[in-house]
């Protein structure tokens, strides 16, 4: 009989603690006034291309504030400080394609590897990226929509 008590209460504690999980909540605004934010594709030669993901702000960012990570496009990147009004973040892209052996005989395809999949951090749309910063050392994230791609000049 205590064996059944042990046991309920570690599925009890297992159960609750399931739902006790972080869930990001976002933030509806960010605490400083940006100006604009867009992205630009980059080609570097045949096999790779970047995506810059630009932030530009009115004013210089607050000191209480620090730009941590840009999750867009199934990635996540970290902001670099390009001046105190602008930040970008930078994802890359493979274009190379991996050739796949295709034969009736499954033995000759053992050396094929299989593909890899990332699940993303965050459920986004194409034009949608999530933002994550520290405001007095708390971890915020702030949902960017519709973001608008410039061509490169």
């Amino acid at each position: 009989m205590k064996g059944y008590k042990i046991i309920s209460f570690l599925l009890i504690t297992a159960i609750s603690l399931t739902f006790c999980a972080m869930k990001q909540e976002f933030q509806t605004e960010f605490p400083q006034e940006i100006q604009s934010i867009f992205y630009q594709k980059i080609k570097k030669g045949t096999e790779s291309s970047a995506i810059n993901f630009y932030i530009e702000f009115k004013n210089p960012l607050s000191a209480n504030i620090k730009l941590e990570k840009i999750y867009f496009h199934n990635q996540e990147s970290l902001v670099q400080e390009i001046t105190p009004k602008d930040f970008k973040s930078t994802f890359l892209q493979s274009n190379k394609k991996e050739d796949l052996i295709m034969d009736k005989n499954p033995a000759k395809e053992y050396g094929n590897k299989a593909p890899v999949v990332s699940k993303s951090k965050f459920d986004l749309k194409s034009n949608e990226a999530i933002l994550e910063y520290k405001k007095d050392s708390k971890t915020l994230f702030y949902k960017i929509l519709n973001v608008q791609e410039k061509p490169l000049r």
